[in-house]
């Protein structure tokens, strides 16, 4: 017999037992019977997503000890580096239909995939084909949100989420980065770029609350917990 629970940490999470005992973290799914990935879905008075580890960096920080979620059911979010939607979509899922996630992709053909398979089934999801290095072309299209998760094989990756939350992360909003080690320097080692990262982010006035590696999802991989130490004027 399958079992749900809510995260007993962060809402919008569940913990799904399965028959056998095995766990896996899940999402309520906002379009019920569609999965976006080939994940399993499972039902108890309503039907949720398994949330793989090994298919979403975010998964994998939740289960490697992420100790914050600067995201919850009603929040807008601005999702830097989208993909497909994988996590875009569990994102989704989480905010509900009272939040909405702001979707940046540049890549046309995974952009495509985004649009067609997550964002035309979720009325939360607003996809922007663009370039998160220049986040002054989509201010048209955002308001304020009330997190920032980055997720994009740039060398630069701290400073171009800086430059996006200059713009658009509220006062006291928190992000997430997920360092891609080998996308800035593949001869180094990925702990020192971890590090350089999470400094980078403090000289843009971020207090880093932590680093966590995301082995053995994802090697050379670490999400960065981060939020503004002042409140911006």
């Amino acid at each position: 017999m399958v079992k749900i629970r809510p995260h007993e940490k962060f809402p919008g999470v569940y913990i799904v037992t399965l028959e056998g005992g095995t766990t896996s973290l899940a999402t309520r799914n906002l379009v019920k019977g569609h999965s976006v990935y080939g994940e399993p879905l499972v039902e108890d008075d309503l039907e949720y997503r398994l949330w793989s580890p090994y298919n979403s960096k975010l998964a994998a920080a939740i289960l490697r000890g992420l100790p914050e979620l600067p995201l919850k059911p009603g929040d807008k979010v601005l999702y830097l580096g989208a993909a497909t939607g994988t996590t875009v979509s569990h994102v989704s899922d989480i905010l509900g239909e009272d939040g909405l996630v702001y979707a940046v992709e540049f890549s046309s053909r995974p952009a495509r995939e985004l649009i067609m398979d997550v964002a035309s089934l979720r009325q939360n999801v607003y996809p922007l084909v663009a370039d998160a290095r220049f986040p002054r072309r989509y201010s048209p299209f955002l308001d304020q949100v009330d997190g920032v998760y980055c997720d994009i094989a740039q060398p630069e990756q701290a400073k171009i989420l800086a430059d996006n939350a200059d713009l658009y992360l509220k006062p006291g909003g928190g992000i997430l980065l997920a360092v891609k080690a080998r996308s800035i320097d593949s001869t180094r080692d990925p702990t020192k770029i971890f590090a350089q990262e999470a400094d980078v982010l403090r000289s843009r006035g971020f207090k880093v609350e932590k680093t966590v590696l995301l082995r053995p999802y994802d090697r050379a991989h670490a999400m960065i917990l981060a939020s503004y130490r002042d409140v911006k004027g």
